[in-house]
């Protein structure tokens, strides 16, 4: 197990390596191969109405004209390191990791992402609970009472929670729940730190929400994994040894099923970390996607840039801690 998780943490850094070098090559690379020149690609950095004097300023800044070997080991150093930019006399220093200066604040990309970080972290594990014991226990009891109205029902709901997109049932949450009939008015992020009690109350629509679209889907797996496990050769035998029917179904059945909902589980959490754009937009919560929703508006190619790299870093770890699970869930999985 050790030698796997180092391969693993290797095999991981290599990953990450190569993301950066698509990402790098999307922003840079393709541009040029469609027919884009040094000048036109400076002007993306310059923002909206940028002047000829400003985007010559930025092409010679930037050495967007070196070759780009060059200009991804200073992208990869700034990222690592840090970097600093001249501005005439004057030296600016970006602490790492460095994705530039946003056109709109002209702050640093970096200090204005991680301070969104929190209400997409509270949004995704807080969604990310409610889904998973919800789905998997609508599963569960669905697949052992197979064809009767709870079943029946069960499914239809979800299938419902499958079809129906975020940005309906949260409007309609916002519209019963907090205006017609105010139990949650106001929904507004409050620190956890600041007031537990106002960050949980103000979470709890964009939760059912989110977890509601999950649920539905992880209830249908969790169901479909749970009819073919219960008809294995084992499964018989554990009941023909007399254990007990809620040891067979926990400890055989839905332990084997877990596999693919922790494989599933780990792209989801992974990609809401990156933000959860269209929950976040609906409530008008300010986290990742509604800060990477804002830089595409905006055409801020460095919170473009950086909002990409965090959301690929995130599926990147995500993916880890699912195979190192794999072994817990799963006693067949051997490394």
């Amino acid at each position: 197990m050790v030698t796997f998780i180092i391969r693993r943490l290797v095999g991981t850094i290599f990953l990450l390596i190569v993301v950066s070098m698509i990402t790098f090559a999307i922003f840079f690379l393709i541009p040029r191969l469609a027919g884009q020149n040094t000048y036109q690609l400076a002007a993306q950095y310059v923002g909206r109405n940028p002047t000829r004097p400003a985007v010559l300023a930025v092409e010679r800044q930037l050495g967007l004209a070196d070759p780009l070997y060059l200009q991804y080991g200073r992208f990869l150093r700034g990222i690592l390191f840090g970097a600093h930019y001249r501005s005439g006399p004057d030296v600016t220093y970006c602490p790492p990791p460095c994705f530039g200066y946003s056109f709109r604040s002209q702050l640093p990309v970096w200090p204005q992402m991680i301070s969104d970080v929190p209400v997409t972290l509270s949004l995704a594990i807080g969604a990310s609970i409610l889904w998973l014991i919800g789905g998997v226990s609508i599963g569960v009891l669905s697949a052992l009472r197979k064809g009767t109205l709870f079943d029946r029902f069960s499914m239809g709901i979800a299938l419902a929670g499958v079809s129906l997109p975020v940005f309906f049932t949260g409007l309609i949450s916002l519209e019963l729940f907090s205006y017609k009939w105010p139990l949650f008015p106001n929904v507004q992020y409050v620190p956890i730190t600041s007031n537990p009690v106002e960050w949980a109350r103000n979470l709890v629509l964009p939760w059912i929400v989110l977890a509601f679209l999950y649920a539905a889907l992880y209830a249908r797996l969790t169901r479909a994994g749970m009819l073919e496990t219960m008809s294995e050769d084992y499964i018989r035998t554990a009941r023909a040894k007399g254990l007990p029917e809620r040891k067979v179904i926990v400890k055989h059945g839905l332990r084997a099923a877990l596999t693919p909902i922790v494989t599933i589980f780990g792209m989801d959490l992974g990609l809401l970390l990156g933000g959860a754009i269209i929950t976040e937009v609906t409530f008008s919560l300010h986290g990742l996607g509604l800060f990477t929703v804002q830089a595409v508006n905006n055409q801020d190619l460095p919170e473009i840039l950086g909002v990409t790299m965090l959301a690929a870093f995130f599926i990147v770890i995500a993916n880890l801690v699912v195979d190192i699970f794999y072994a817990v869930v799963d006693p067949r999985v051997r490394f």
